[in-house]
């Protein structure tokens, strides 16, 4: 069961809602705007912010829904597995050839779904970032790094923190081309458009 569990999360995770919800409202091919990133940040450089929105609450809702569902069935270990399987199927999605986003936002819903006192310290940072450098990317990659941090504070458990450690370190190496360009100056900002 848990296996399966890992596998339907699998895939749940590997539904590419951007590139969907952008195509069903004839905003074009993703993956040829911006960054080419299938999430939601690439998503607002369309011009639409309900196609934005609503791939980050797609997004979120993915790994939440993975975690909740199997805690529900199995048990917290479950809901750990789901929540990694899932954010899994977003970085490396079976649909589009293992080719997929950058899985913060997936990350963010499993973290809220596991531990929310986590979760929301994760959001919190994000938001503080974001607001002050205006860079979605740096927020993320902070956001991430606190998150093992935030277990610890917060009860998650040192098995939590390693395993949000490991998800946060996925984030870093999806992001390798955002950091170069942070450290250029080149790095796109919330908002700049298409």
């Amino acid at each position: 069961m848990l296996i399966l569990f890992a596998i339907l999360s699998f895939l749940l995770g590997s539904i590419p809602f951007g590139l969907v919800i952008t195509r069903a409202m004839g905003l074009g091919d993703l993956r040829k705007i911006g960054s080419g990133n299938i999430g939601a940040t690439n998503v607002l450089r369309t011009g639409s912010k309900p196609a934005a929105f609503a791939t980050l609450i797609c997004d979120v809702g993915k790994g939440a829904f993975a975690v909740l569902v199997a805690r529900a069935v199995l048990g917290e270990l479950a809901a750990q597995v789901a929540g990694v399987a899932a954010f899994a199927g977003h970085c490396y999605p079976i649909y589009l050839k293992f080719r997929g986003g950058k899985g913060v936002a997936t990350f963010l819903g499993t973290v809220l779904a596991l531990v929310w006192p986590v979760g929301l310290g994760v959001c919190a940072t994000w938001l503080a970032v974001a607001a002050m450098s205006r860079l979605s990317s740096l927020a993320a990659l902070v956001a991430a790094m606190s998150a093992p941090v935030y277990a610890l504070l917060f009860g998650g458990g040192s098995a939590l923190a390693a395993g949000l450690a490991a998800m946060a370190a996925v984030i870093f190496l999806r992001h390798k081309a955002n950091i170069a360009r942070i450290a250029a100056g080149t790095e796109p900002r919330i908002g700049a458009g298409k």
